[in-house]
């Protein structure tokens, strides 16, 4: 790179990758924001779909006026709460950047799942105060029979929701729909475990003690669903750096594209909603122009993003004998 008569030595690449008239594949554009996304309509097919399973399983708990049964139409009270925040959160996630948030809004899924994360915990804490009230004044459960078919047929509306959200949430890459997805999936297994342990109570009446132990591990399955969406949530906020095989698959991408004798330096990543952040310094030899320095960034970048639907890259170009502590702030400009 050839030092430039009243400029700085070191070139800021500064290419975002979707700049121009590249950036609908990486930007909502303002009209495709009228039309409903993919990710709003499993938002709001789950509100739908929770608020049927809800009117079923409050149906079997007032049939047989079992604790399991209870739990589970509380989780699924929580499902229609935590879809109405994603719907919520997803359309501002959705909105295009602009002056104010120039590095998009999809942040707000965070929320949406940390919120979803609590709701979860909450619930958890409800079912196991229930259950342990239960244990206590224990009373003869009724009508098992239909009750369990009533919460089977809400079973089978969930999974096949969740399933599809799961489908939509990795084609997007939106940790909002897949927390909701979780969510339901979560709400499927504590209903299979709640209809098993009643069919043992059916069985086998003496054992109606299974009904508030089984109320008790689904409030301790569904704890710890919520605490993982919040600590992901938490990870998201704070810029935690891409998982391990992202990384690797970003690093054998830049050292496949780079040029042999050049060396990538301070490297850093990040990730909010679908859209993933990289950033780094590229050291050249001194000698190579501003145009092949272009071009190679460009190459660079050309092939993370053909690994990566959404992603933005940034690359400081700097001589390979530039003393490294001069490219560090100092404590004033800090």
């Amino acid at each position: 790179m050839q030092r430039l008569k009243g400029s700085p030595y070191a070139y800021l690449s500064g290419r975002l990758r979707g700049r121009g008239s590249k950036r609908a594949k990486y930007m909502p554009q303002s009209d495709e924001m009228s039309a409903v996304s993919p990710t709003r309509s499993m938002a709001t097919l789950s509100i739908v779909t929770s608020i049927a399973t809800l009117a079923l399983k409050f149906g079997a708990w007032w049939l047989t006026g079992s604790m399991g049964l209870l739990s589970d139409a509380l989780e699924t009270l929580v499902n229609v709460a935590a879809a109405v925040v994603a719907l919520f959160v997803l359309s501002i996630a959705e909105q295009p950047a602009d002056d104010d948030h120039a590095y998009g809004h999809e942040k707000a899924e965070y929320f949406s799942s940390a919120v979803e994360g609590v709701l979860i915990m909450a619930a958890a804490v409800g079912i196991a105060a229930a259950a342990a009230w239960r244990i206590r004044h224990p009373i003869a459960l009724d009508a098992l029979g239909p009750g369990v078919i009533v919460a089977l047929v809400a079973t089978a509306l969930n999974y096949w929701t969740a399933r599809l959200m799961l489908k939509v949430a990795r084609e997007h890459d939106s940790i909002a729909v897949e927390a909701d997805a979780k969510h339901l999936l979560a709400d499927v297994v504590t209903s299979l475990g709640v209809s098993a342990g009643l069919l043992v109570v059916m069985a086998i009446p003496q054992a109606a003690i299974l009904d508030p132990l089984i109320a008790l591990a689904v409030a301790f399955h569904i704890g710890m669903t919520g605490w993982d969406l919040i600590r992901r949530s938490i990870d998201g906020l704070m810029d935690r750096a891409l998982p391990a095989d992202e990384l690797a698959q970003v690093n054998q991408i830049i050292e496949a594209a780079r040029a042999p004798t050049h060396r990538v330096a301070d490297f850093k990543s990040r990730r909010a909603g679908p859209r993933r952040f990289v950033e780094f310094k590229l050291r050249v030899t001194p000698t190579l122009s501003v145009r092949d320095a272009h071009e190679e960034c460009d190459r660079i970048e050309a092939a993370l993003s053909s690994q990566f639907r959404f992603i933005e890259v940034m690359i400081h170009v700097e001589p390979l004998d530039v003393d490294p502590c001069a490219t560090k702030p100092t404590k004033a400009a800090e």
